[in-house]
């Protein structure tokens, strides 16, 4: 082994989830799954006030009549604040486990509070929007980076499809287009090993591009009250969070088009959900890349995501200087963006051409 192999082989942790749950009344093996995994005594949840009435109840009762002591938060919005306030009361409570309940939002806040804290964590989503759910990393506001932070994986996933068929098609549409995404972004991954000596992992990376493979062959099945479709996506996005967890880093499943949607969210805040941005951005990065982006786009759209900036609720202008501006986000990953670097003429004709604009 060479000096520049060794150079390559950096240390990183593979942290990966001990039990995966997926199907019809999951919810109900909550308790057995805690005591499986050694908590039995406390336990401390976060939901939102939605997903409380969805999903967090059942598993509160659930938890209290197998004899734990539970304590609860409800958060809204995925913020520094309320990373720090789940902090200050897991501290107070000193509970052995939190379980976060809803959908990205609330998963993130209790992935990194109890990461913060050194507790483990379980989560059980009630949508299938991105794939957060599964891993280790939280994508939090208020923090000085605009893009997902290292945190930890959840020791369990119990994803209860009774719960998550009930979800809009257009929260499982963000769901897909953040699996599809995996095209570009294990695409950029390879470009950075290739050009720049970064590690990569041919397992994480196949096993990114495997998901996103099956989610675009099954796009006439996954739909609300489908749940062999559902089942599918689900096991794509939590094959995803496992992949980076592999990877010790968010580069399987994180590229340009995941900086695409983060200068778009600076430029406009709220403006759709993450899914639906790293899809759109995903076309654009695969036409960098000398892809099939029509056959992405197609896909896409017959999934139920956006394709054009129109159906995003952009400006075209938003577009375009989100393109400019996406390399800055992340000076310090190697992607497609920054072989390319994209003024503002190069980036309206891309999005022209691609037809997002």
């Amino acid at each position: 082994m060479n000096e520049r192999t060794l150079l390559t082989l950096k240390l990183h942790r593979m942290q990966l989830p001990r039990e995966v749950l997926v199907g019809r009344g999951t919810l109900e093996l909550v308790s057995d799954t805690c005591k499986k995994l050694g908590f039995s005594k406390t336990a401390f949840v976060v939901a939102g006030e939605k997903t409380l009435e969805i999903a967090g109840r059942r598993v509160i009762d659930s938890l209290e009549r197998a004899g734990m002591k539970v304590g609860d938060m409800l958060v809204s919005a995925p913020t520094l604040w309320n990373v720090r306030a789940v902090e200050m009361k897991i501290k107070k409570r000193k509970p052995q486990l939190v379980l976060g309940i809803g959908g990205g939002a609330k998963i993130d806040v209790a992935k990194l509070s109890s990461a913060r804290c050194g507790i483990p964590y379980f989560s059980i989503p009630t949508t299938a929007s991105h794939d957060g759910i599964a891993s280790p990393l939280a994508s939090i506001k208020g923090l000085t980076k605009p893009f997902s932070v290292m945190a930890q994986s959840p020791m369990a996933i119990i994803a209860d499809t009774d719960v998550i068929m009930k979800s809009s098609q257009r929260l499982i549409a963000s769901g897909c287009g953040d699996v599809v995404a995996k095209v570009t972004a294990v695409r950029d991954w390879r470009l950075a090993h290739k050009v720049k000596g970064e590690y990569y992992g041919a397992y994480a990376a196949s096993l990114a591009l495997m998901s996103a493979k099956l989610v675009m062959e099954n796009a006439d099945l996954i739909k609300p009250n489908d749940e062999e479709g559902l089942r599918v996506l689900l096991e794509a996005l939590i094959s995803c969070g496992v992949a980076m967890a592999i990877a010790g880093s968010s580069r399987p499943g994180s590229g340009a088009e995941h900086m695409f949607s983060h200068a778009l969210d600076s430029i406009s805040p709220n403006c759709a959900l993450h899914g639906e941005q790293c899809g759109v951005g995903t076309i654009l990065m695969a036409y960098l890349h000398g892809l099939d982006w029509r056959r992405i786009r197609d896909k896409l759209k017959s999934l139920g995501a956006p394709t054009t900036a129109k159906e995003l609720g952009a400006k075209p202008d938003d577009i375009v200087q989100a393109l400019v501006r996406a390399h800055e986000v992340r000076p310090e990953r190697y992607t497609i963006l920054q072989k390319k670097m994209l003024d503002e003429n190069s980036a309206r004709k891309l999005a022209e051409t691609t037809e997002v604009i």
